[in-house]
């Protein structure tokens, strides 16, 4: 078979830019023919005040991409197009393209940019849904909710809304992928057909192996920025009875801020490690004794939660969204409440002084992973994705 992945890469690479190339990888282990097309979000900076109001028109409809594809697809002709990020430089026109030359299409849902200008269902630290459901999403651009900007926002939300008003959503895109049961709820919730979202998780590859010892330290892995609660995790340390040493690994917009607050606090127990390859993680998971996710928002589909599992090591996360789906409570993690500093200081200090306990959650972790998050199980979901994509084409 032969895919075309389409992506446009984030100006720093993250969770989402990792999966694809983990999913191209994977193809091309098993005798597939990948072909890409990609664009950078780098391609954004520097851009002057015409250049921004050109780049939020190309949002709503990218002629160059669609141009691009076009001639892409004339030349390899695939048998399936699997979108993932099309925000803002690929737009939806590039599934104009796909029609035209008559090609089934895919699109990973990474988050919900499709039901929220934020793409995360977040306003001043909580969660808000105000423009969930809504034909336009003006809640967003009233409260600037991308990049807190209302001019930046106005664009995400018009892309959005004429191409619901289009139809494209429900027309133009064979199948959806959903991280989650809890993500596909809310797409159904948002309009988008329920009979052509599936789910499929994100995978680990290549297996890390179950960790050995009980761990030296708790860790966190993921970007540094509010909605991933590193407030809240700040706020939980400086309560705890014990000091637990608590090692930090990410980079983003906080990054000052939480370096000034460990110092003024006297953290000392807390280290920031900043950006890591992913061997280096590995080796950080293999040596901790749980993982703290304090989210303060809808996640999707945290890579670092399948990593977890995938070293038995147990995960200490927001009782919200998906991740509530994905952690079990007792079985394999401990639910807190989410931007509840307190409560998390108190399962952090139960799960330190606790390793047996902890033990046998992190060993059910590790079964988690071997039964969904392992990269076999997640090729044969694939497979059928792109095999009922094509036939609902044909």
């Amino acid at each position: 078979m032969k895919i075309l992945v389409a992506h446009a890469a984030y100006q720093k690479h993250g969770g989402e830019d990792a999966v694809v190339e983990a999913e191209e990888r994977l193809l091309r282990a098993h005798g597939h023919s990948v072909v890409r097309y990609r664009r950078h979000n780098e391609e954004l900076n520097g851009r002057g005040p015409l250049g921004i109001f050109v780049a939020g028109m190309q949002t709503v409809w990218s002629s160059a991409s669609a141009r691009e594809l076009t001639a892409l697809l004339a030349k390899e002709k695939p048998d399936v197009v699997h979108f993932h990020n099309i925000f803002p430089l690929i737009s939806p026109a590039a599934y104009y393209a796909c029609a035209d030359a008559n090609v089934s299409v895919v699109q990973t849902l990474h988050n919900y940019r499709l039901l929220c200008p934020g793409a995360n269902f977040l306003r001043d630290g909580r969660v808000c849904e105000e423009c969930l459901g809504r034909s336009v999403p003006w809640p967003g651009v009233l409260h600037g909710c991308y990049r807190e900007s209302r001019a930046a926002t106005a664009a995400v939300t018009t892309m959005t809304a004429v191409h619901r008003g289009m139809n494209t959503w429900r027309e133009k895109v064979g199948l959806y992928i959903a991280l989650s049961e809890f993500a596909r709820g809310k797409f159904i919730e948002g309009g988008l057909p329920a009979g052509r979202i599936v789910v499929k998780p994100n995978f680990v590859d290549p297996d890390p192996g179950l960790k050995c010892g009980g761990g030296e330290y708790a860790l966190y892995v993921g970007r540094l920025s509010v909605e991933k609660g590193l407030r809240v995790l700040l706020g939980a340390w400086s309560r705890l009875r014990e000091k637990i040493p608590l090692r930090i690994v990410g980079d983003g917009p906080l990054r000052e801020e939480l370096t000034a607050e460990i110092k003024g606090k006297r953290l000392s127990s807390v280290e920031l490690l900043g950006q890591l390859p992913p061997r280096e993680i590995a080796a950080l998971m293999q040596g901790a004794r749980f993982l703290v996710l304090p989210s303060v928002c809808y996640e999707n589909f945290p890579l670092a939660v399948a990593e977890a599992f995938a070293c038995g090591l147990p995960v200490i996360a927001s009782r919200l969204g998906a991740i509530a789906e994905i952690i079990t409570d007792s079985h394999t993690g401990v639910h807190v409440a989410p931007g509840d500093a307190a409560d998390l200081a108190a399962k952090a200090d139960w799960a330190w002084r606790n390793p047996e306990k902890l033990q046998a959650l992190g060993n059910a972790g590790r079964q988690e992973y071997l039964s969904k998050y392992g990269p076999e199980q997640n090729y044969k979901q694939l497979m059928r994705i792109f095999g009922r994509a094509m036939q609902g084409k044909s």
